[in-house]
């Protein structure tokens, strides 16, 4: 394990949460619960904690609360991140006709389990180490996530052979340091093409007018403003070149960028098995659209924002999230012709 994992798995979200003002019935109103949560956890895993601290105002009814990683929407949602995040939190009146409800932490475990299926069949094709996977795996899995114990974490995730792919940035800097020592016969691995697929999940919000500096970014105020892509990518390696970050955004939208759109006829239906329970992709705009070129304004990964050029096996040998997608927020700019409503 390297160190940017234990960094993510370390990471945490100082939380200040209200009370929604419709479901306070008490006076003077309960004050704001502060949580520390778990970059890599989930929002919904809270209820544990929050639904004591806000027992005795709440009126008569039914509690649900109101499921993507806590660290990806606070990415999201705050271009220049404020802590602690304010949030409020709604026990009642849940939008049952928009949204399917999450019953307690053994919902949010079968959808991570789900993600972990659909994310190895798009890196092996099958999903049957998930499925084969013991009782007793699948619990230490799962407890090692709640926990944020990489250790136990990787120890169970060995298993299912969902290999780390090659570190292109490691391997320039080891290259460079040996490249006076390279023999003529080495030229027969440079011309060799590696591929691998990578599992993203890819949050976009696309804006109209240029910005310099992040504050100065348009709000997400609402959830339409930002497209869902559900999205496998494919690393080329050939000839020596890396391949960057900006390369892997340009590859996943190719609505965005034509000229960099080397997606295989099969991604599409690459979520399609008969063995798991994946979400659909949905994509931000219709293949007869024409597009222009856009420009990407910020990618954010576990909260930081690499530099485009990285390499992006480096991005996913150390910034995938524990069910092994890449969790991506990106912001585009483009013309006020083509963008998304």
């Amino acid at each position: 394990m390297s160190e940017a994992q234990k960094y993510v798995w370390k990471g945490s979200i100082p939380l200040q949460i209200h009370l929604h003002e419709s479901e306070v019935t008490t006076l003077p109103p309960p004050p704001p619960a502060l949580v520390l949560a778990p970059r890599i956890g989930y929002l919904p895993l809270l209820i544990s904690l929050l639904k004591p601290h806000f027992s005795t105002t709440l009126p008569p009814g039914v509690d649900t609360i109101w499921y993507i990683p806590t660290g990806v929407l606070f990415d999201l949602l705050c271009m220049e991140p404020e802590r602690p995040w304010n949030l409020t939190v709604h026990f009642r009146g849940y939008p049952s006709n928009l949204l399917l409800p999450c019953e307690g932490e053994d919902s949010v475990k079968w959808s991570f389990i789900n993600s972990l299926k659909e994310a190895a069949y798009v890196i092996t094709g099958n999903c049957k180490n998930i499925m084969n996977m013991s009782q007793t795996d699948q619990v230490d899995l799962w407890g090692s996530v709640l926990n944020g114990n990489l250790e136990s974490y990787s120890r169970v995730s060995s298993k299912l052979k969902l290999e780390t792919f090659e570190d292109e940035y490691t391997e320039n800097i080891d290259s460079a340091s040996t490249k006076s020592q390279q023999s003529t016969g080495d030229a027969e691995a440079a011309g060799q093409v590696k591929t691998s697929r990578i599992p993203v999940r890819l949050y976009l919000w696309t804006v109209n007018d240029n910005f310099d500096d992040f504050e100065d970014a348009p709000v997400i105020d609402n959830w339409d403003k930002v497209s869902y892509i559900n999205r496998p990518v494919e690393i080329h390696k050939e000839d020596g070149k890396y391949f960057s970050l900006s390369n892997a955004v340009k590859r996943l939208l190719p609505e965005y960028f034509p000229e960099s759109s080397f997606a295989n006829e099969g991604d599409a239906n690459i979520n399609q098995s008969a063995e798991e329970e994946g979400e659909n992709s949905c994509d931000p705009e219709s293949s007869g659209h024409t597009v222009e070129i856009a420009e990407i304004k910020c990618v954010r990964i576990q909260g930081i924002e690499p530099s485009l050029e990285i390499p992006f096996s480096w991005v996913v040998n150390n910034l995938m999230n524990p069910e092994y997608f890449l969790h991506m927020c990106v912001c585009l700019k483009v013309s006020e012709a083509n963008a998304m409503q």
